[in-house]
C-alpha cells in the first residue's frame, strides 16, 4: 500500500509541476519560479503530498546529478584566463559576505553558531540554478559565463569543506583537519581510478549505449556512497565522480545520456523548495528575512560588481556576472537541514534559509533571462564603477592605425572559423571581434586584425568603422546582441551586407524584420551542406573519398584548437 501512495504523490508532484511549467511558458516566464510555486500549491496550500522525506531525498539526488554534470564539463584550461578573478575575487567575495552575514546575525540577536551558519549561507551562490540558466541561454562560454563558472567552482570547493566541517556536533581543529583529509582521500581515489581503472572500463562500456549509461551512473553512486561512508555529503562525491570522468573521451556522450535524469530530479528539487515553506513560521522571521534578502539581492551583486571591476573587467561582464550570483546556494539547504538535525540551529533558521532560497533563486531566473535589458537600463549609471575604481585595461587587440576593413566578423567560433577561411581565400581585409581571450591571443600572434569584446557592449560597437565595411557577419546567436548590432549599423549609414545568427525560426524572422540581409540558422546548416554535397557529387566515389580525407584533416585541426566544446 505504501508503494501506491509513493507513486500517487510523486505523480502529483510531476503533474502539477508540468501544468505550472506550461503556464509559465505560455506567459513567457522562467520555469524555476513555476516549479517553486507548484511546490507551494502541493505542500503548504493544498497539502496534497505527505511523503515529504521522499521528495527531499529525490531533490538531493537532483543536486548530485547537477554537480556530477558540472564535474564532467569542467575544463580547467578554459578557466585559466579567469583564474585570478575566480580565486582571488571569489575568495574576497565569500569572506566579505561571511563577515557581513555573521555581523548582521549577531545584530539581530542570534548566537554565534547561528551567525556562522547564516554567514556561510549568504556567502555562496547556486551552481545548480546559474549553470542551468546560463546553459539554457548558451552563455556558459561567454566571458561573464566563464567568470561565473570559475567563481562557482571556487565556492563549491569551499562549500564542500564547510559541509564536512559542520557535519560534527562539536568544533575542533582536529575535526576540521580530519574533514579536509577525508576530502583529499576521496580526490586521490578518484585520481587513481581516472588514470588506471576507468579508461579501460569505459572503453569497453562505450561499445554499448546502455552499458555506457549504466557505468556512468554506477560511478556516480559509487562516489556518493563512498562519501557518505566517510560521513561527508553525497553531493561532494557526485562532483568528484564527474571530475573523475571528465578526462575520458566519452564525457560528452555521458552528459547527453544523464542530462534528462538531471532535469527530472532538478525539477523535483525546485518543487521541494516550495513544499518546505511553513507559513506559520514565516511571521516569526519576517524582520531577518527582509534584512537578509536586502543583503543578498542588493549588497551581494554590488560587492561582486566592485570586486570584478577592480580585477580589471569592463562594466558589462562585471554586471552580468554580478546579477548571476545574486542568490544563495543549494548547499545552503543541505547545510541548514544538517545543522538542524545536529542541533546547531533551530527550525526558524531552516525556514529562513528555505525562504531565502525560494525568493532569490526565483529572482535569479528573471535576472539572467532579462540580463541584457537590465544592463541597457542601468548602463549609464554603471559607468561610475569604472570611473571611481582602479581599473586596468585589457590590451587584447591588434588593429591598424586607421582601421578600414572589407569584412567585420563577430564571433570566431566553429561557424566563424569556417567563414574566416573562406574570406582569407578571397583576400579581403577582415576584423574579427570575439569575447574569448584565447581566440584573441591566437589571432594577435598571427597578426590578424582582432578586437576583444562583446557585440552586446556599445563601447565595442562604437569603435568599429561600419560605414566603410562591405560585409558584416555575426555568428553570435544572441538575438538582443544582433538587434543592437543591426541598429548600430543602420545608424552609421553603412551599405554593408549583413549576416546574423539565430537559434530558432521566430528569432530569425524577427531579425529579418530588423533589417538583416540573411540570417544563419546553425541547426539547418548541416542538412543544407549535405544536400549540396549530394547534388554536387552524385555517384562519384572518388570525389567522395577526396572530400572525406579533407574533412578528416579539417576535423583534426579543429580538435587541436578546441572546437569540440558545446555551446560555442
Amino acid at each position: 500500500m505504501i508503494y501506491n501512495i509513493v507513486i500517487v504523490e510523486l505523480g502529483i508532484v510531476l503533474i502539477v509541476a508540468t501544468l505550472f511549467a506550461y503556464l509559465a511558458k505560455g506567459l513567457k516566464q522562467p520555469l524555476i519560479p513555476a516549479y517553486i510555486i507548484s511546490g507551494l500549491m502541493i505542500g503548504p496550500v493544498l497539502g496534497l503530498v505527505k511523503q515529504v522525506e521522499l521528495i527531499n531525498t529525490l531533490s538531493e539526488i537532483g543536486i548530485a546529478f547537477l554537480l556530477f554534470i558540472v564535474g564532467l564539463e569542467i575544463d580547467f584550461k578554459r578557466l585559466k584566463n579567469v583564474a585570478e578573478v575566480s580565486t582571488i575575487g571569489g575568495s574576497l567575495k565569500m569572506l566579505f559576505l561571511f563577515i557581513t552575514g555573521f555581523i548582521l546575525t549577531r545584530v539581530l540577536g542570534y548566537n554565534a553558531i547561528t551567525g556562522i551558519y547564516l554567514g556561510i549561507i549568504v556567502a555562496f551562490s547556486s551552481t545548480m540554478v546559474v549553470v542551468k540558466l546560463l546553459s539554457d541561454k548558451r552563455e556558459l562560454d561567454t566571458l561573464h559565463g566563464r567568470i561565473v563558472l570559475g567563481v562557482l567552482l571556487m565556492e563549491d570547493l569551499i562549500a564542500i569543506i564547510a559541509l564536512a566541517m559542520l557535519a560534527n556536533t562539536s568544533f575542533s581543529i582536529d575535526l576540521i583537519i580530519l574533514s579536509i583529509l577525508k576530502i583529499i582521500f576521496l580526490i586521490v581515489i578518484s585520481f587513481f581510478l581516472s588514470i588506471y581503472i576507468l579508461p579501460s572500463l569505459f572503453k569497453f562500456a562505450a561499445k554499448t549505449k546502455e552499458l555506457l549509461f549504466l557505468a556512468s551512473i554506477s560511478v556516480l553512486f559509487f562516489f556518493c556512497i563512498f562519501s557518505m561512508t566517510l560521513n561527508i555529503s553525497l553531493v561532494i562525491g557526485a562532483f568528484i565522480a564527474g571530475v573523475a570522468l571528465a578526462n575520458l573521451p566519452y564525457n560528452y556522450e555521458i552528459i547527453g545520456k544523464v542530462m534528462s535524469l538531471k532535469d527530472f530530479f532538478a525539477t523535483i528539487f525546485f518543487v521541494s523548495i516550495g513544499m518546505s515553506i511553513s507559513f506559520g513560521a514565516v511571521a516569526n522571521i519576517l524582520v531577518p528575512l527582509i534584512c537578509f534578502l536586502l543583503l543578498i539581492i542588493l549588497f551581494k551583486p554590488l560587492l561582486c560588481m566592485v570586486i570584478i571591476t577592480m580585477m580589471g573587467y569592463k562594466k558589462r561582464p562585471a554586471f552580468l556576472s554580478s546579477i548571476s550570483l545574486s542568490q544563495i546556494s543549494e548547499f545552503a539547504l543541505i547545510l541548514a537541514a544538517q545543522g538542524m538535525i545536529i542541533g546547531h540551529i533551530h527550525q526558524d533558521i531552516y525556514t529562513l534559509t528555505v525562504m531565502l532560497a525560494l525568493i532569490t533563486m526565483g529572482l535569479t531566473s528573471y535576472y539572467i533571462n532579462f540580463d541584457n535589458q537590465l544592463y541597457l537600463m542601468l548602463k549609464k549609471k554603471l559607468k561610475i564603477f569604472e570611473k571611481i575604481l582602479p581599473h586596468k585595461k585589457f590590451h587584447f587587440e591588434y588593429m591598424a592605425e586607421k582601421p578600414k576593413y572589407d569584412i567585420v566578423l563577430c564571433g570566431h567560433n566553429r561557424v566563424g572559423f569556417s567563414i574566416y577561411k573562406t574570406i582569407k581565400k578571397m583576400k579581403k581585409s577582415i576584423l574579427i571581434i570575439d569575447f574569448n581571450p584565447e581566440v584573441i591571443r591566437d589571432l594577435m600572434e598571427r597578426k590578424i586584425s582582432c578586437l576583444y569584446g562583446d557585440i552586446g557592449d556599445m563601447e565595442i560597437l562604437e569603435r568599429i568603422n561600419f560605414k566603410d565595411a562591405k560585409m558584416i557577419i555575426s555568428t553570435i546567436p544572441d538575438k538582443h546582441d544582433n538587434v543592437l548590432l543591426l541598429k548600430t549599423i543602420k545608424k552609421s549609414d553603412s551599405k554593408a551586407i549583413t549576416f546574423v545568427t539565430a537559434m530558432d525560426i521566430d528569432d530569425a524572422l524577427e531579425l529579418y524584420e530588423k533589417g538583416s540581409d540573411y540570417v544563419i540558422l546553425p541547426h539547418f546548416l548541416g542538412g543544407e551542406h549535405v544536400a549540396f554535397m549530394i547534388n554536387k557529387l552524385t555517384l562519384d566515389i572518388t570525389q567522395v573519398i577526396k572530400d572525406k580525407n579533407q574533412h578528416i584533416k579539417e576535423l583534426k585541426h579543429r580538435r587541436i584548437i578546441d572546437h569540440n566544446q558545446r555551446n560555442r
